[in-house]
């Protein structure tokens, strides 16, 4: 019986292996609800329970499997597992061990789509107030499309037919596939920073819902809200609606659509042009006409005046002239006489009287004016003039530089 004897460990190590062993638990498939899920930052497992209307199992999600997931698993949701089921040694119970995670009834792309777009949209990033109007008539058209596809072609066609004067600057980019998302991004920081275009189209032809899932990304979304420059969508066809349309300034249904948005039609602009000139001739033509008209009746309104009256306008005029003459002279000597009266003030404040009579004094030797004091020697007779009166002095020492 002692040799029956087993620890703690032995036991748990004995029964995962018994687990380990059936093939039947190394590959199932499980369908139940969420609940208490435990979202791991630090380390990026997902730990979670799930249960149905009688029971519950613990279930773990390693980091290198959720990475993958297109969605965000959350309390409460139906899904499909598919997992192992192992021992966990240290605590002596099983649970499922998970590799992937399908939405029962709903696809993972599409719930992750609408978890995307209704997470973006209480942000406000879809707001019309944060919307950039397409300029009119733009210099630099930039695009971001696959070199290769038939999007850019269509696009290059369009712009060279309806506006050749346009320079087209292309991004070529990936547009499918994991590294998409992050070329886009990538693409349209390079166009922002140097200033390279005046409006941009993001787009590509048709495809699957996983063809345009690159244009469904977080990052993207961000990155085209941050934008400067205006940018129009233009993702697969009319029916195609990714997050990438709801965020952009202007939403194309389809490429060769987006070229039309973002630049006229040069002839109808040259039409436009020819109808605005002719409606400005027309209405110069009817102003002349107006004005003729006025000057015929004012000419035979005179002719009708008589001599007198006409003498008295004259008259009138003559003395209102002279009176509006004797007020601009005024005026003006006014004005001069202002200019006059500050200089003269000035020209008061600089005189050597004003200096004097602030306590100042001027020295003379002989008739000569003495500035400096290596000019005078012991014993000379200087003339000191003061603001009233001079004095007489004698240069009994001398300083050579004042401190």
């Amino acid at each position: 019986m002692l040799n029956n004897i087993l620890t703690v460990s032995q036991l748990n190590r004995y029964i995962k292996a018994i687990f380990d062993d059936n093939k039947q638990l190394s590959s199932l498939m499980i369908k139940g609800e969420i609940s208490n899920l435990s979202d791991h930052f630090s380390s990026g497992h997902l730990y979670f329970s799930l249960k149905d209307a009688g029971a519950s199992v613990k279930a773990v999600m390693f980091k290198s499997y959720a990475q993958q997931l297109k969605f965000r698993p959350q309390n409460g949701q139906k899904v499909l597992l598919s997992c192992s089921v192992s021992v966990f040694e240290r605590d002596g119970i099983y649970q499922l061990y998970v590799y992937d995670i399908q939405p029962d009834g709903a696809g993972a792309l599409a719930l992750a789509y609408e978890q995307l777009k209704e997470k973006l949209g209480k942000e406000g990033l879809f707001g019309p107030e944060h919307k950039k109007p397409i300029p009119r008539m733009p210099q630099k058209i930039g695009v971001v499309t696959s070199q290769t596809g038939a999007a850019l072609q269509d696009i290059l066609n369009i712009l060279g037919r309806r506006y050749p004067i346009a320079t087209v600057v292309v991004a070529p980019v990936l547009v499918q596939g994991e590294n998409a998302a992050g070329d886009m991004v990538q693409a349209l920081q390079y166009l922002n920073e140097n200033n390279a275009c005046d409006v941009i189209i993001l787009g590509r032809g048709g495809g699957s819902a996983e063809d345009l899932w690159a244009f469904n990304s977080e990052q993207l979304a961000r990155t085209i809200y941050a934008s400067h420059i205006p940018i129009i969508s233009a993702v697969g066809h009319e029916t195609d609606f990714t997050i990438v349309d709801f965020v952009a300034d202007l939403r194309a249904p389809t490429p060769s659509a987006a070229a039309e948005l973002a630049a006229p039609d040069l002839q109808e602009v040259q039409y436009g042009l020819d109808s605005i000139q002719r409606k400005l001739t027309e209405n110069m033509y009817s102003k002349l006409g107006v004005l003729n008209s006025k000057l015929a009746y004012y000419r035979h309104h005179r002719a009708l005046q008589s001599p007198q009256n006409l003498l008295e306008q004259y008259r009138n005029h003559l003395t209102q002239s002279r009176q509006n003459l004797l007020t601009a002279m005024r005026n003006r000597l006014n004005v001069q006489q202002q200019k006059l009266s500050q200089q003269a003030k000035l020209l008061g404040s600089l005189s050597p009287l004003q200096v004097l009579a602030r306590g100042y004094a001027i020295a003379f030797d002989g008739d000569q004016l003495l500035t400096d004091s290596s000019k005078a020697s012991i014993g000379d007779e200087l003339r000191i003039q003061l603001a009233s009166g001079s004095l007489q002095a004698q240069v009994t020492a001398i300083t050579e530089e004042y401190r």
